[in-house]
């Protein structure tokens, strides 16, 4: 059984798909996205769009990776193996740099990748917008904007009509399957 993913409109320049995110998020609008071949600036303002939690996760990854890394040098050389080497102190911070260094750069390497799948919802093998007849311009040399069903402002007529006054050059109801 199919059920209503929402409306898939059409617009030839970045410039008429800004403006018309700009204006359905003053409509109240809140599950809108922007499909388009190229970055457009200030597509976030328009839509909204808050900082992205992308840096915090980095940040965290890198904090751990460098606490993690001096800790296990600190624990094997002061706690579990601890031996003094031509009067050496057992810990010396110059030696455990580049072990923590590296485990930084892994650890907030490892986060962003996994932060991004997470922050993207991927994987995701199929999405609403897909079922458009035209979305492969988006690729290509088109705009499209698209509005969830699941919207507390979405009314099928009321969201057409809307986007019909926005200048949509083509507007398409999709039908998940």
């Amino acid at each position: 059984m199919s059920q209503q993913f929402g409306i898939v409109a059409e617009f030839k320049t970045p410039h008429e798909v800004l403006n018309a995110a700009a204006e359905l998020k003053k409509q109240g609008y809140d599950k809108i996205d922007v499909h388009s071949p190229f970055p457009i600036h200030g597509i976030d303002k328009a839509l909204q769009l808050g900082q992205s939690k992308l840096p915090l996760i980095v940040f965290v990854g890198g904090l751990i990776g460098c606490s993690g890394g001096m800790l296990l040098q600190w624990w094997v050389s002061v706690v579990e193996y601890p031996l003094v080497i031509s009067g050496k102190p057992l810990f010396s911070l110059p030696a455990f740099i580049p072990v923590a260094f590296e485990l930084t750069i892994l650890l907030s390497a490892i986060g962003t990748v996994f932060g991004m799948f997470a922050l993207n919802q991927l994987p995701r093998f199929n999405h609403g917008v897909f079922e458009h007849s035209r979305f492969r311009k988006a690729t290509d040399d088109r705009f499209f904007l698209s509005i969830e069903a699941t919207d507390s402002q979405y009314q099928t007529q009321k969201t057409k009509n809307l986007l019909e006054q926005l200048k949509a050059s083509a507007i398409e109801v999709i039908q998940e399957s």
